[in-house]
């Protein structure tokens, strides 16, 4: 295998080259007149007085039926309000001693939800830019008894506060909720980028358009560039969830891992464990050096992206996310990292 051995040695030309990269995503938005609506749902749950608690949730629902199901059946998974039982379920979850420790930590860590509203809504305002047909959706916060972090379904966004209490949480290693290296990304500056990957995975998607590696790593890319179109003022490492450290691993090693690809042609490999090993999170990439992040692949399609819409100017974001034809993503960017 190749010895992975480079460092970031010129960092400020990195940056700067980064910086360049980025500007074509920096457009002007102040003309957009776009506003997010938001739903706290989790104050409106925990404040039902649970006396008629079916009729309490009854109208709860009609307020907000389509996210009403998606949090009953797919986030806390106690099933529909047609159930036998549902009542007694939702009062289970509601006075449940973890879970109102979380709601407590919650409040106590997003007494002020302002900045991640603005930060979103900003975000949004990006996306109509850029798609100006597309309908902007409700987001809604809640408790979720440490599920996913994210949701999406047709115009709603779930995010779950309590998988954003920071990474220095204790509850989370109490609970063995995650791994560490999901922890570290536990904490609520991640909030936007996870949204905008989130829905970026909604609104397009194409992954039964995927077979090979290089299909998976350039739509991830694609996802990549997305988000960062979506938060041109945010880091790299905030958009893909890496360390500092972590990035500038990537950043000194990317021909290194290109090569490696290449050289044990792994680029058309179908195989499912091959796009598992460079695609997922995980504490590190399999098969290469420990001090490598995860999802190295994504990084590299990622760049493959990059370098395919600096290549071509005339290409819009709209135009980038509606191409499946990754090989010739790939060609017509002229990747080659040295």
């Amino acid at each position: 295998m190749r010895v992975f051995f480079r460092f970031v040695v010129f960092f400020s030309f990195v940056v700067i080259l980064f910086s360049c990269n980025r500007n074509r995503l920096k457009v002007d938005i102040s003309e957009i007149e776009s506003t997010v609506e938001f739903v706290n749902f989790g104050e409106e749950l925990f404040s039902l007085p649970l006396i008629d608690t079916l009729a309490e949730l009854q109208n709860l629902r009609q307020q907000h039926p389509d996210f009403f199901d998606l949090f009953t059946y797919q986030i806390i998974r106690i099933g529909g309000i047609e159930d036998e039982n549902f009542a007694t379920y939702m009062t289970s979850f509601l006075t449940d001693t973890m879970i109102l420790n979380a709601k407590s930590m919650v409040e106590e860590e997003f007494q002020n939800l302002n900045n991640t509203e603005n930060e979103i809504n900003t975000a949004f305002k990006y996306y109509r830019y850029h798609f100006p047909e597309k309908k902007l959706p409700t987001v809604y916060t809640y408790v979720s008894g440490f599920n996913q972090s994210v949701v999406t379904a047709e115009n709603i966004i779930g995010i779950s506060l309590d998988k954003y209490l920071g990474r220095d949480n204790e509850y989370y290693r109490l609970l063995s909720t995650a791994p560490e290296y999901k922890i570290k990304n536990m904490h609520k500056d991640k909030i936007p980028a996870d949204v905008a990957y989130s829905w970026g995975m909604t609104e397009f998607n194409h992954i039964t358009e995927t077979t090979t590696l290089l299909d998976h790593m350039i739509h991830e890319g694609k996802l990549m560039y997305f988000t960062e179109a979506l938060l041109p003022e945010t880091s790299d490492s905030l958009i893909i969830g890496y360390t500092g450290k972590e990035l500038e691993w990537v950043e000194g090693n990317e021909a290194e891992m290109w090569m490696y690809l290449v050289e044990h042609k792994m680029l058309y490999s179908n195989k499912r464990m091959d796009i598992i090993r460079y695609t997922n999170d995980g504490p590190y990439t399999s098969g290469f050096p420990l001090d490598s992040p995860g999802k190295t692949g994504v990084w590299i399609g990622w760049q493959i992206v990059r370098k395919y819409m600096d290549e071509n100017p005339e290409i819009s974001v709209k135009q980038l996310m509606e191409n499946t034809d990754y090989q010739e993503i790939l060609n017509a960017s002229g990747y080659f990292p040295e």
